[in-house]
């Protein structure tokens, strides 16, 4: 009988934004199920302790500073995979902000960029520059992480929704192109996740323990998912678990968009 540890034996991936929150879980997750992996992330430093915490684990990993909007980033952290891994799998663009509660007609156009830069942009790249990788390893898995509100609409959030709406149809349309080069493109939209990103965010704002409130009584299940929870489903869309689908949108919601 196979074990869950033997589902992506020899399999490589890359995951982005992978020093904290579901890219850490992410990473974790694909390292116990047999992945070797490369963990990128602006914070280096987060990125370095993970993989060494893995490598400890009888994990195999490597880190890479990485800022998902540079080309040459990408170049390079691929470089680096290849090099120390000779190819890649599975893709995870996972790296993203959160949106900064601007109301839109105080949102300043660099407040715009900077969300879709990095929530949008780095996706497109994630692709653009992996691609080529993927198809030469006759295959593969990209995973691309958008969320509820790339599906449904939330005040003081134009450009984050805008940015995580673009990733599902951008996502559609890379799985229809890629289908015949045996690469799987799968969007996974989370709920509101208890993430470092999501805590900071409640942190910041001034009513966040009633904003915290409102948002779990949002969910029908009646609590914040968990990054573990995202995790599960990431490593279920690398896996030939899931071999028949492409350009799918896996909700993680806790029956947010039930409603």
């Amino acid at each position: 009988m196979s074990t869950a540890k033997e589902k992506l034996a020899g399999k490589v991936a890359l995951v982005t934004g992978a020093a904290s929150g579901i890219g850490e879980a992410s990473a974790r997750k694909l390292s116990a199920e047999g992945a070797a992996l490369v963990l990128s992330d602006i914070n280096e430093a987060g990125a370095a302790a993970v993989a060494s915490e893995l490598v400890a684990a009888g994990g195999k990993a490597i880190s890479s500073q990485h800022d998902v909007r540079q080309p040459q980033d990408w170049e390079r952290v691929l470089a680096i995979t290849i090099e120390n891994f000779g190819g890649l799998d599975i893709l995870v663009n996972n790296a993203g902000i959160a949106a900064d509660n601007t109301e839109l007609m105080k949102l300043e156009l660099d407040q715009w960029h900077k969300v879709t830069s990095i929530n949008l942009d780095g996706v497109f790249l994630g692709m653009r520059y992996a691609g080529p990788a993927l198809e030469q390893r006759g295959g593969g898995s990209v995973i691309n992480i958008s969320s509820i509100l790339g599906k449904v609409g939330f005040p003081g959030a134009a450009a984050y929704c805008a940015s995580k709406g673009g990733v599902s149809l951008l996502t559609k349309s890379a799985a229809l192109e890629w289908a015949p080069l045996n690469i799987r493109v799968n969007s996974v939209h989370p709920g509101f996740v208890e993430t470092p990103l999501v805590i900071e965010a409640l942190q910041n704002d001034d009513d966040g323990v009633a904003v915290r409130e409102l948002l779990v009584a949002a969910h029908p299940l009646g609590r914040l998912g968990q990054a573990q929870e995202i995790a599960n489903a990431v490593a279920f869309l690398a896996s030939d678990e899931s071999s028949f689908m492409t350009g799918s949108e896996l909700v993680i919601d806790g029956g947010y968009t039930a409603q």
